[in-house]
């Protein structure tokens, strides 16, 4: 709340077997267990068709995974994926999809956005039966990298009238060129007047690319994930904090940056405590991390509302380094 984050994201399948759908009840939902005010969504584990391959077996009627925590059975079919965010009490829940891999044959595409089509309309069935806490239900297009494919699976799933589209199956491998592609696919299908998600994006610089294009939200963990390593997002690009030329630095990790950790650690200290492996270094980076990706988006919103976004995305893009060039 304090980095002004106006919404998080929760995962299904993960909630589903760590705490538990019983505890979670108990507790009053996600909002209560977790004490957050803000809204909240939850993906309904299609990610995880892709993520856990090995450990799972797609069927026409769900996916049955192996628990990664004890090997037991799992199953999520569009009636599991709405009972269990109806417990979550997500504000946006989102319907069952099948992400194929990359690369995959014109055939597994095919079945992919048919599953994911026909999960899609299941899902909102079944949530029509439900007497949860009031929630919205967004569809997901897949489609891989066939722009025919996402046509057709966004213009189903528009059919069905959900309040809001995401679009699924990127950045699963493929070349920046072909995600790009497969977006500016489905986007045109997709209503101009309700918000478009694209999940699993992104670097700073491919957010901005993407807001040129439409999308409205986006979700990512490269805050968090890349923090770990000592390694925070600047305007310039990555910076290393944790590397041996940051030894004796005075300064933040970026000047004039507001977070907690520009405004109080050097960058000698931060780089000490990853190399004493101590945790407050990483809590620190994703900290500044995070203050960068809402603050980058909240210059978004500024200026998309005077006008000035191209100007801004432009200058952006010219100074911002790609993660193989670090600042």
């Amino acid at each position: 709340m304090e980095a002004g984050a106006q919404i998080i994201l929760g995962n299904t399948y993960h909630l589903n077997l760590r705490p538990g759908m019983e505890v979670i009840r108990q507790l009053g939902g996600l909002h209560q267990f977790m004490g957050w005010k803000g809204p909240i969504l939850t993906d309904s584990g299609g990610f995880q068709v892709f993520s856990l391959a090995k450990i799972r077996k797609v069927r026409d009627d769900g996916v049955e995974f192996q628990s990664h925590l004890d090997g037991s059975t799992c199953f999520l079919g569009p009636r599991e994926v709405v009972e269990i965010q109806t417990t979550l009490g997500s504000d946006i829940m989102m319907v069952l999809d099948e992400c194929p891999p990359w690369p995959a044959s014109k055939e597994q595409l095919r079945e992919a956005v048919d599953r994911s089509v026909r999960w899609a309309g299941e899902c909102k069935k079944w949530k029509e039966r439900t007497t949860g806490p009031d929630q919205e239900m967004f569809g997901i297009v897949q489609g891989g990298n066939d722009a025919d494919l996402r046509k057709e699976c966004a213009d189903k799933l528009v059919e069905m009238d959900f309040p809001g589209y995401a679009i699924g199956g990127v950045s699963v491998g493929e070349p920046a060129g072909e995600m790009y592609a497969a977006i500016e696919s489905a986007i045109p299908s997709l209503p101009e007047d309700k918000p478009r998600y694209t999940m699993g994006l992104g670097m700073p610089n491919q957010m901005l690319e993407m807001v040129a294009q439409g999308v409205d939200m986006f979700d990512c963990v490269l805050p968090t994930r890349i923090a770990r390593n000592g390694t925070a997002f600047t305007k310039e690009g990555y910076l290393h904090v944790s590397a041996a030329r940051h030894k004796a630095e005075k300064g933040p990790i970026e000047a004039g940056c507001s977070c907690y950790a520009c405004q109080n650690f050097s960058r000698a200290y931060i780089r000490h405590l990853f190399n004493a492996e101590e945790i407050l270094g990483l809590r620190l980076v994703s900290l500044h991390n995070l203050h960068f990706y809402l603050q980058l988006m909240r210059e978004v919103r500024r200026t998309l509302k005077d006008g000035s976004f191209a100007g801004f995305r432009k200058k952006f893009i010219e100074q911002y380094k790609e993660p193989n060039e670090p600042i």
